[in-house]
């Protein structure tokens, strides 16, 4: 060995921490592409997914299967009034940074739990229409001193992560339209990206947006769908996109919103956009007569210096279902017929596990990883799903394998390159598509922002056997399921895996979980008393390692009604906290209230008119009630269940939550457009849903 690659393999042992594992670090790290490029060390969790492969994999293993049953509390840190709470943290020379509540960052000491400082940037006070859509957020970004925040009323904001003051704030998106941010940024290049969501909730075109990372200067945009032909393209992009698309797609925004996964790619300096669905989802009435609207889920790759385009990935052409491609895009290095292949590992809602050529983006493989019954397969000389018959409910309706929450759905996965195996939160779910009596020709959006798809809204207390879910360990090259263990519930949270030979998921049941990476054996859990959806994650400060998890429940896990609502969890009584754990850690959490069941209230006196909730229950969806206080009202801990809410028996009370707004500031929107009459319709529907769920009860 020469003289060379001996400093060079010192300096690589030296960079990785005691043991070459990554747990210590000689100096505060400039978290930059080198930072952010290197797999070997582990010391910080500087992004969403660790690094720019977006693996979720660390290399630390101070914690590993042998010793993990020794894993205890280092210490836990309450949040109250905190009601969004399934935000990953990011962990950087000894300081964790989260995301909790409406777009808040807090600072956190790592090694004691003390909070060091926190920044609201009020959306209520700013935007307090935008508190109707989307959750709280995913994610933060970092980036040489400065943590980056997409605030759910569509600002990109640089923090001075020693003092967390503003250093520059940029409004991403129009002040008075449907987009919102609940998705984390990403840097790379000096550069930080940002995309929304929206195209549930109102005419929306989808973009992402690049920034100068010091400065906050817009660098460049890239639209996902083509805007009105007559004003001109943007790009040959663009031009080229229309023409997959009908009618006057412009007019209804076409969605295709970027709300959760962008990947950068070194190797090639490209970055990797998840696109979503349709807006509305319903191509009928989006693009009449066809065609595969592009760039609707699918991967496209950019230019991550200009952001021209490269290439596309369509998942589902011409989508019409809600089947986001907006799952991870994780990079991963692989052997395939016995040859090094740089790859994209995808697992997107439509139930098919993808692996693509990154240099390319041509198909190398798909493979169902849960109950998939929308097509039959994937032609791998085309690239183009294969589907059933009426798949597109041309009769009026159809129940297809998975519905709108997906196979895979925001939950995180993570790729071990240990292992070589990919740790997969899969839900088997089904979907009712319906647009009979849907005028496709004249269909509109609400004026408000509100919820519709353009199918018949479904809004029914969920069945406690409808589906189930499972962590699955997937083998990406063989493209099948290696080990599957059965979860709690419709939707459990996201993983990591770490070189320790180790898995770590939370649960809706409120357990949070380590497993053996390479066989899928439960080796520890730790009841958290709460529900455990938001992703972990691992780093060193000194010379020990530490696990940190958010715990409590928000997103489209609360949406799902009893079979998520059964364990117990409620919004104002069973606490959030952020839990981190380390060898042999002796912290206590304070007292929690254990789960309990919802006992919905009744006023005997009081008369309901099954025409008012009728009209009520339509609003609940319309208005996207459900998407914080879940589907038939049954809520899952994100909120109040408003079966059992006194405001709902006191019509005074209940005008001042809803439509005056008293609770703004708590994340519950104001709705000043309902009426008198449609303020009684809702609280005839919600007295109407806790009889009958007190007649189920009493029937059981």
């Amino acid at each position: 060995m020469n003289t060379l690659m001996r400093i060079a393999l010192l300096a690589g042992v030296l960079s990785c921490g005691f043991g070459g594992v990554g747990l210590a670090a000689p100096k505060p790290m400039a978290i930059d592409n080198a930072a952010l490029s290197n797999e070997a060390n582990g010391v910080n969790w500087a992004a969403y997914g660790r690094t720019f492969s977006e693996q979720h994999f660390s290399p630390l293993k101070q914690i590993n299967a042998d010793n993990v049953s020794r894993l205890g509390l280092a210490w836990s840190l309450d949040l109250p009034d905190v009601n969004f709470s399934t935000t990953a943290p990011l962990a950087v020379d000894g300081v964790i940074y989260f995301s909790p509540g409406i777009s808040e960052v807090r600072a956190v000491d790592a090694k004691s739990g003390k909070q060091l400082w926190r920044y609201d940037p009020e959306v209520a006070k700013f935007a307090p229409q935008k508190l109707r859509a989307g959750w709280g957020s995913r994610g933060l970004a970092f980036w040489e001193g400065k943590v980056y925040l997409g605030s759910r009323d569509g600002r990109l904001i640089a923090l001075n992560a020693k003092t967390g003051k503003p250093v520059w704030s940029v409004m991403t998106v129009e002040p008075d339209d449907h987009r919102y941010i609940t998705g984390a940024p990403r840097v790379f290049n000096g550069k930080v990206i940002i995309g929304h969501g929206g195209a549930d909730v109102g005419a929306t075109r989808g973009y992402v947006t690049a920034y100068d990372a010091k400065t906050g200067k817009q660098l460049w945009r890239f639209f996902t769908v083509p805007g009105d032909p007559a004003k001109g393209f943007e790009d040959k992009a663009q031009e080229m996109a229309a023409k997959t698309w009908k009618g006057e797609w412009w007019k209804l925004g076409g969605g295709g919103t970027v709300w959760n996964a962008m990947t950068y790619d070194p190797q090639f300096n490209r970055i990797y956009l998840g696109t979503g669905n349709g807006a509305p989802w319903n191509q009928k009435i989006r693009s009449p007569g066809g065609g595969d609207n592009l760039f609707l889920c699918a991967i496209v790759a950019l230019n991550a210096d200009t952001g021209e385009y490269v290439w596309h990935y369509q998942t589902n052409p011409g989508e019409t279902w809600d089947y986001n491609s907006a799952m991870d895009i994780v990079l991963a290095d692989v052997m395939i017929d016995s040859k090094p292949r740089q790859v994209i590992v995808h697992a997107p809602k439509n139930g098919f596990f993808y692996v693509i050529d990154r240099a390319t983006g041509k198909l190398i493989s798909a493979e169902k990883f849960t109950k998939v019954t929308w097509a039959e397969r994937i032609d791998m000389s085309t690239g183009r799903p294969v589907e059933i018959p009426n798949a597109r409910y041309e009769a009026g309706e159809t129940l297809i394998w998975p519905g709108m929450i997906g196979g895979h759905n925001m939950q995180p996965m993570s790729y071990n390159p240990d292992t070589g195996l990919v740790y997969l939160p899969t839900t088997e779910l089904p979907g009712y598509y319906n647009d009979k009596g849907i005028n496709t020709a004249t269909w509109k959006y609400p004026k408000e922002l509100g919820w519709d798809v353009g199918i018949n809204d479904v809004n029914e207390d969920t069945p406690m056997n409808i589906g189930g879910s499972a962590l699955q360990a997937w083998d990406p090259v063989k493209q099948k399921s290696v080990w599957s263990v059965p979860t709690p519930g419709l939707m459990n949270g996201g993983t990591i895996t770490t070189a320790g030979n180790l898995v770590f998921q939370g649960q809706i049941d409120g357990k949070f979980i380590a497993y053996a990476a390479d066989t899928g054996k439960r080796l520890w859990s730790f009841d958290a008393s709460n529900a455990v959806l938001a992703p972990p994650i691992t780093f060193s400060v000194g010379k020990k390692q530490y696990v940190s998890v958010i715990t409590g429940n928000s997103g489209a896990p609360s949406v799902l009604g009893t079979p998520q609502a059964q364990y117990g969890w409620q919004a104002r009584i069973n606490a959030r906290r952020l839990l981190t754990f380390v060898l042999d850690g002796k912290g206590q959490m304070s007292a929690s209230a254990a789960p309990a069941q919802i006992v919905p209230l009744d006023d005997p006196q009081f008369i309901v008119d099954a025409v008012l909730a009728d009209k009520g229950k339509a609003i609940f969806m319309e208005k996207y009630c459900v998407s914080c206080h879940g589907f038939g009202a049954v809520a899952a801990g994100s909120a109040p269940d408003l079966r059992a809410s006194a405001l709902a028996l006191s019509a005074p009370a209940f005008e001042q939550v809803v439509r005056a707004g008293i609770l703004q500031s708590k994340g519950m929107p104001r709705f000043a457009e309902l009426s008198d009459a449609d303020l009684n319709s809702l609280i005839h529907y919600l007295r109407s849903r806790a009889r009958e769920s007190l007649a189920a009860a009493k029937a059981k």
